[in-house]
């Protein structure tokens, strides 16, 4: 059934159709699976991984978290035996470089290349095509697991699990302020700094937003784009507008610290993404989420050493610890909150809470009731995916990149 290669979805409404790692918790799960040293007198065996990043570990963000993830795989590999040789290619753009430095970590040796950025996608399968012994993975993506290549392959987390935790645990900050008088009810506004608007942020966002409605359902938020994965000056000036919007709160899918240091400065409070950033908001930063890609990075090369298949299309999220929470602030964080955070991980981990629960959410007044998959040319495939079934809609069910690209009530988009 997997043979969506891009997704726009199509809303069938009831009354109309609209087209619209060391500051982790202790809860959490995301550790590499349990190994063993080789056996006395085995040979470790040795591989060449080639990690291509849009920045690189100052952003202390995004391409920071993959480096961690990087770190925590190769000591669990060593452990099993395995000797992992990294060449890693820092702050490519997302055009020509991209292809080039596929093509050398390929002449390089590399037996597998994994490449951290949506936009890397295509300049990576320019080059898959010329080295088939070589791995190619697009984190982010979704062309790879559908195309005619043996080679090539998407990963993605379950991150929108993390978001919805990261929700609940603002809205109580807010419920807490609201009680305090320190803030008035209907002035209980979240603010949003996202980089495009593509499925993978708004999912991100929505599944934020519904967390926080699970604890206050008059809750509203704002999203201002900053049309850029990593710009630390957009973003801080986005969270710096969101702040003087009302917004008492602030988060973000953006790849830098900035919307964290303007919210301390603003006297609002933040949640981050990819990073625990209470180090550079002591005093606003709340908790944070990110995806643990050293669950895959193990899986994936470890695979790969002993000649095993990798799956085309691989996502994970809280029950296998590929989406984790960082520290909780509990210095600033609202009484109650890690033990409402305990409650409804374990809801998410059994299944008895789903994020988007179609009950929780309207669309221009409608309940979701349908949403089909349309191909490329925005018609609809011979054998479309229905992602809503049992009161849900089932995000990366089908895929391991989010669809979940819908505008629901309660959000507005500034720009």
């Amino acid at each position: 059934m997997k043979k969506l290669l891009a997704l726009v979805l199509v809303l069938a409404l009831v009354a109309a159709l609209f087209v619209g790692c060391s500051n982790d918790t202790p809860s959490e799960s995301a550790k590499p699976a349990e190994s063993g040293k080789p056996a006395e007198g085995g040979e470790a065996k040795t591989i060449k991984v080639g990690l291509i990043c849009i920045g690189d570990e100052n952003d202390q963000g995004y391409t920071y978290n993959f480096i961690r993830g990087k770190d925590v795989a190769t000591k669990a590999l060593e452990e099993k035996g395995v000797k992992v040789e990294w060449v890693v290619k820092w702050n490519v753009p997302e055009g020509d470089a991209c292809e080039d430095a596929n093509r050398e970590l390929a002449e390089a040796g590399c037996k597998i290349i994994f490449n951290n950025s949506y936009g890397f996608e295509d300049y990576m399968l320019k080059v898959a095509p010329d080295y088939p012994e070589i791995q190619f993975v697009g984190c982010t993506n979704q062309a790879s697991w559908g195309d005619s290549l043996k080679n090539t392959h998407n990963a993605f987390a379950n991150i929108y699990e993390g978001r919805y935790l990261a929700g609940v645990v603002a809205v109580m900050k807010l419920e807490e302020l609201i009680e305090k008088g320190e803030l008035e009810k209907d002035k209980a506004v979240i603010g949003y700094v996202g980089a495009f608007p593509f499925a993978e942020v708004k999912s991100g966002y929505t599944a934020y937003f519904l967390g926080a409605r699970s604890v206050c359902p008059s809750v509203t938020m704002k999203v201002q784009f900053v049309n850029n994965w990593s710009d630390a000056t957009a973003e801080s000036n986005a969270a710096s507008a969101l702040c003087d919007a009302g917004c008492k709160m602030i988060s973000q899918h953006a790849d830098n610290s900035t919307p964290a240091t303007v919210a301390q400065s603003k006297g609002a409070f933040f949640t981050s993404y990819n990073n625990d950033m209470i180090s550079v908001a002591p005093e606003a930063c709340l908790i944070g989420t990110r995806i643990d890609w050293s669950v895959y990075f193990c899986e994936a090369i470890e695979a790969v050493v002993n000649g095993q298949e990798i799956p085309q299309d691989w996502s994970k999220g809280l029950a296998d610890g590929a989406v984790v929470l960082t520290e909780l602030n509990e210095k600033i964080a609202a009484a109650g909150t890690k033990e409402m955070l305990e409650q409804v991980e374990a809801g998410l981990k059994d299944g008895s809470i789903q994020v988007f629960d179609t009950n929780r959410f309207t669309i221009k007044g409608e309940k979701l009731t349908q949403a089909f998959a349309l191909d490329t040319d925005g018609d609809f495939q011979a054998d479309k995916e229905e992602a809503v079934f049992d009161g849900a809609f089932h995000e990366s069910y089908f895929q391991s990149a989010p669809y979940f690209a819908l505008d629901i009530d309660g959000i507005e988009l500034l720009n």
